[in-house]
């Protein structure tokens, strides 16, 4: 599968997961459906199912304030994108070349930041999208029921080969309506690095947690509260 996408650890993730917003779920399961903690209401519901702007989005991103100290706002980069052939996953190939076009979800309301942690090359990045439930549980359950379905791929990326390495992870319980979670090793030129993946979603709202394991599992719950918080 010939495909575009950004030549870094979490470029890569991130534009795997993209795909159109329009497609449909033709294979696997929802992960982890269950009854949202929320009180149920049809006011509640309403309430959820109400799609948000970009720049709404945008004022329910984590800051440095949320995170406390140590924490550097990655500035944003234009993307730089080179052909990259995908080797040994058939499930990924079977989504076609539409199913990475970019470094984010194709969803037309979104937001993004990257922090850095302290000296280390440790980061965190958190992503935000609106659309209606259907579209959100589609776009990203597909692309979760692919990567973690295979173990073990190649991409080969602007003539570097990176080994992939999925496992899927409990998700945690009772956040949103759905959620879903995996470990990605990334492995070039004797290195490898270890990104985790959490999605939750909780009416049209559609929240990405990505990067290092323990800032995943320490920001994780912050970053949809304040997601959520006027939801």
């Amino acid at each position: 599968m010939r495909v575009r996408v950004a030549t870094t650890a979490l470029g890569i993730t991130a534009a795997l997961l993209a795909v159109p917003a329009c497609s449909t779920h033709t294979t696997g399961t929802k992960t982890d459906t269950a009854p949202s903690a929320r009180t149920g209401k049809p006011a509640d519901a309403a309430q959820k199912s109400a799609a948000l702007s970009s720049p709404a989005l945008e004022t329910r991103l984590l800051d440095e304030s949320d995170l406390g100290s140590g924490y550097l706002r990655k500035p944003e980069r234009p993307a730089q994108h080179d052909d990259v052939t995908v080797i040994g996953c058939l499930a990924l190939s079977e989504l076609g070349g539409d199913a990475a076009t970019g470094g984010t979800l194709t969803f037309p309301r979104k937001a993004k930041v990257t922090f850095t942690y302290g000296a280390s090359s440790s980061e965190i990045s958190e992503e935000l999208y609106s659309d209606s439930a259907n579209k959100l549980s589609d776009g990203i359950g597909r692309i979760f029921d692919a990567m973690t379905g295979c173990p073990a791929y190649q991409v080969v990326a602007g003539g570097s080969s990176i080994d992939m390495a999925s496992q899927k992870l409990p998700a945690p319980h009772g956040l949103g309506d759905e959620r879903w979670s995996q470990l990605l090793t990334f492995s070039t030129g004797g290195r490898s690095t270890v990104v985790k993946q959490t999605a939750i979603r909780d009416g049209s709202l559609l929240l990405i947690v990505s990067g290092s394991p323990a800032l995943v599992d320490r920001h994780l719950d912050k970053a949809l509260a304040k997601a959520t918080s006027a939801s």
